[in-house]
């Protein structure tokens, strides 16, 4: 049984009900991925359920960085860099397809948040804390040097610069890749499973109740340890259980804009002051360029969280600002995104002043939860909180204590040993089927190795809409695609950041579902009007 083909979930739905498991894990964003693929790689029976798709939260809508841990040198938090820079070399390492390296230019301002000397001095002990490469090492930039680089800096500010080494990632595709490999050694996940409520013995949790939303079938499930890793629904989790206690989630909302590439041809990613204390990224991808973020306290649904015109505006002024020739306005946004940050509260503190670092939760019935922590820290946040959960199986059920393995795991479309003359090879034989070598960078950096399944089912006149349909027929047997939106999404990332190929792609790649996941004509039209209306909403601010 493949438990992420969505030709096979009926089954895998039936298995994992007859099942025990050592530990089940609430939440697919990027930690319980990770807790996934550590527990699996230890030898345990681990399963994964998610109410919505798999990193459909949080985990599709960060600023797509793996982060060396800069900002926090504000915070003289040398620990937290040193940690999340040795974290990033191990991410670039097992998954070179999905970590991408980016010369990032840090302009340096008058009463900017970074002086010459600061930026000088901060930057040498980034490249030591962070294992930065000799290659990728800093460079400090005069003002002529600065300007040469991106001409359209503002000089009446500008004091001079800086390059400096960060990777850019897509954290959809990295939640799922995880997911996949935990699935590849043993593991099981199934998306669109929502929990509904704990179940106990003598007032230990030994499993929960679920439902599949797809079908809206209840069903029991069975562990001897559950893991609440559901991002900012985890004090909704933690509230089935009891009371919250002291610690509680301070939930914070980040927004990020797209523009045309066109629209601000900057030439390399770029993070600059807002002018407020805050600091903004502008990240060129593919004909893009995204900018973000916000940093603002969130109260609202976490089922639809809206991207308002103050969060627009925002942004705008801030890129204005630093590149005042733009004529950048709201009208230029082909898409947009909102994410909510599950910070640990800490009282009197503004969002952007709350630390980043993770937190676990215990309780008495034995739930464990965590919350917090960054992109880049994923395996560590993992391994914390599946220490804690195999000590507990040592202890009280006299398992084997066995350590984290994941340090080594190459993650699924990662087993390439020269990224640069795959993506040339991939070019080639692109050429010779009549597509566009832009694509050799997409396939590359979205599914590694696995580009080669992809170009196997190619099939088709129009080579764009061909290579859609491989790619949903890919997703759907391989990535427990059972949406569009999934597609568009989380599995190619149209939608926020090339929009405008949809609308020729949308109902060939409707008809190729349809027949594979056996859609009614009502299905189709369900899904496609679903696709139009998120079409329509990342250009919507409220």
């Amino acid at each position: 049984m493949n438990c992420l083909s969505a030709l096979e979930r009926a089954e895998a739905i039936s298995q994992i009900q007859k099942e025990e498991y050592d530990i089940l894990i609430i939440g697919g964003g990027i930690t319980g991925a990770g807790i996934l693929l550590d527990a699996t790689t230890r030898g345990l029976k681990a399963l994964l359920v998610e109410k919505n798709d798999f990193a459909s939260g949080t985990s599709s809508k960060s600023t797509k960085l793996i982060h060396g841990g800069l900002r926090y040198l504000k915070q003289l938090d040398l620990a937290l860099v040193r940690e999340v820079g040795r974290e990033r070399a191990v991410l670039y390492r097992n998954a070179p397809h999905l970590v991408i390296p980016e010369r990032m230019l840090l302009p340096l301002i008058v009463g900017g948040s970074f002086s010459k000397f600061m930026s000088r001095i901060g930057l040498a002990i980034y490249d030591i804390f962070a294992s930065v490469k000799p290659g990728e090492k800093k460079k400090m930039l005069s003002k002529e040097e600065t300007l040469a680089l991106e001409s359209g800096l503002n000089e009446e500010i500008l004091l001079g610069g800086a390059l400096y080494s960060e990777y850019r990632t897509d954290d959809s595709r990295l939640t799922l890749e995880v997911i996949k490999t935990a699935c590849n050694l043993g593991g099981v996940a199934i998306n669109y499973t929502a929990f509904t409520k704990f179940n106990y013995d003598n007032d230990q949790i030994n499993g929960i109740s679920a439902i599949d939303t797809m079908s809206d079938n209840s069903f029991q499930l069975k562990a001897k340890q559950v893991i609440n890793a559901a991002g900012p629904w985890v004090d909704e989790i933690r509230e089935n259980d009891g009371d919250l206690g002291v610690k509680k989630l301070h939930l914070t909302k980040g927004v990020h804009i797209v523009i045309p590439r066109n629209k601000l041809p900057i030439h390399q990613s770029i993070y600059f002051d807002a002018g407020d204390g805050r600091m903004i990224f502008t990240i060129p991808r593919g004909g893009a360029t995204y900018i973000g973020t916000t940093d603002t306290n969130y109260s609202g649904d976490l089922n639809a969280v809206r991207v308002s015109k103050e969060d627009v505006n925002y942004l705008i002024t801030a890129v204005k600002k630093m590149f005042p020739a733009t004529d950048l306005s709201v009208e230029d946004i082909i898409s947009s995104f909102a994410g909510i940050r599950p910070l640990i509260h800490q009282e009197g503190k503004a969002p952007g002043q709350i630390s980043r670092r993770d937190e676990i939760f215990i309780t008495d019935s034995r739930l464990l939860s965590i919350a917090g922590g960054k992109l880049t820290g994923y395996r560590k946040m993992a391994k914390k909180v599946t220490d804690m959960a195999m000590e507990r199986l040592v202890n009280e059920f006299n398992y084997k204590h066995i350590s984290c393995q994941t340090r080594f795991v190459v993650l699924q479309g990662g087993d390439i040993s020269d990224i640069g003359a795959f993506k040339s090879d991939l070019e080639k034989s692109l050429s010779g089927m009549g597509i566009s070598e832009d694509q050799a960078f997409y396939l590359t950096h979205t599914y590694g190795s696995q580009s080669l399944k992809i170009l196997a089912e190619l099939n088709g006149e129009d080579k764009e809409i061909a290579l859609a349909i491989a790619e949903m027929n890919y997703t759907i047997r391989f990535e427990s695609v059972h949406t569009l939106l999934d597609f568009f999404i989380r599995r190619t990332g149209r939608l926020f950041f090339d929009p405008l190929s949809i609308e020729k792609l949308l109902e060939p790649v409707a008809k190729k579902t349809a027949s594979l996941l056996k859609w009614n004509e009502e299905r189709i039209d369900k899904e496609i009007q679903s696709v139009k209306l998120a079409l329509k909403e990342i250009v919507q601010f409220d």
